[in-house]
């Protein structure tokens, strides 16, 4: 099976307009999501809904717009994946998507998000996650779906997908991806356990690639862009391929299934007091 660039998602990027970044070439904003193309062919696509750029229906359907252009725009070679919030990479899905919602919303949400991770996790070009915040749940998704993972030093942030601790089992997907990340063993424990990684404990299990200083986070994602645009397009391009078919062949399967399974959990009585809670227990915190 061919990767489905035409499906490929939504971007936003952020660049240094000088030095090893490359001069700025062309910006453009939606609603939540900003790209910038650069002069080194690398572009930057930064999420950009504040406080904690949860995942909701239009932010993910700007994400899998943005990926398509990309994937089909020949003056961009690379893509970096980033955040404009300061301190947070995605706090994951956003729950008032999925808190009193109807069938209709809830399958079109979640649709939303396997196209989004589709469209990245496929991409024919490099992608590397620039990691400068905390990225719990549908935030490591998006670090795992790319081809390569940078991430800030700090003890304030984790990653890691922490779905049992909140009730919920992450999709047979989003366990596909995070075991070709960190291996069968690794995945199986910290999926059962909800697990959340500080940067330093994420890098000996090789759930991100490289930890450095906050202010190096997109000089070392540039570098690691640049070295992948360095080996020859149709062999890169055959061997992520081949690595990755049999987890896309898999969900393309199992998409359907996956949608059903979805919207039949998430309106159960049980789930939706679950989801009251937690936002009740959040809006305590806030106070």
């Amino acid at each position: 099976m061919a990767f489905l660039g035409s499906r490929l998602l939504p971007r936003v990027c952020r660049a240094n307009g000088n030095g090893l970044l490359g001069s700025l070439r062309l910006a453009s904003s939606k609603e939540f999501v900003s790209v910038e193309k650069r002069e080194d062919k690398i572009a930057v696509v930064s999420l950009n809904r504040a406080p904690v750029n949860a995942l909701n229906y239009p932010l993910l359907s700007e994400l899998a717009n943005t990926f398509t252009e990309l994937e089909d725009d020949r003056a961009v070679k690379s893509i970096i994946v980033a955040s404009n919030v300061p301190g947070i990479y995605s706090a994951g899905l956003d729950i008032l998507e999925m808190y009193q919602a109807t069938d209709e919303s809830a399958r079109r949400f979640w649709k939303s998000l396997q196209d989004m991770w589709l469209s990245l996790y496929a991409c024919t070009k490099p992608t590397v996650a620039a990691i400068n915040g905390a990225s719990p749940a549908g935030g490591c998704l998006i670090a795992c779906a790319c081809d390569y993972r940078v991430m800030a030093e700090s003890n304030k942030y984790t990653i890691g997908l922490n779905e049992t601790k909140l009730s919920i089992v992450a999709p047979f997907w989003f366990m596909d991806t995070y075991v070709a990340t960190i291996g069968q063993r690794s995945a199986e424990r910290a999926l059962i356990l909800g697990s959340l990684f500080s940067p330093t404990d994420a890098l000996k299990i090789g759930l991100v690639d490289e930890v450095v200083a906050s202010d190096q986070v997109m000089e070392r994602a540039t570098a690691e862009c640049l070295q992948h645009m360095k080996i020859p397009n149709a062999a890169r391009v055959m061997t992520k391929r081949q690595v990755r078919e049999h987890i896309v062949e898999r969900f393309e399967a199992g998409r359907e299934n996956d949608v059903d399974m979805f919207a039949a959990f998430v309106l159960q009585d049980s789930v939706q007091a679950g989801l009251g809670r937690y936002l009740e227990a959040l809006k305590a915190k806030s106070k």
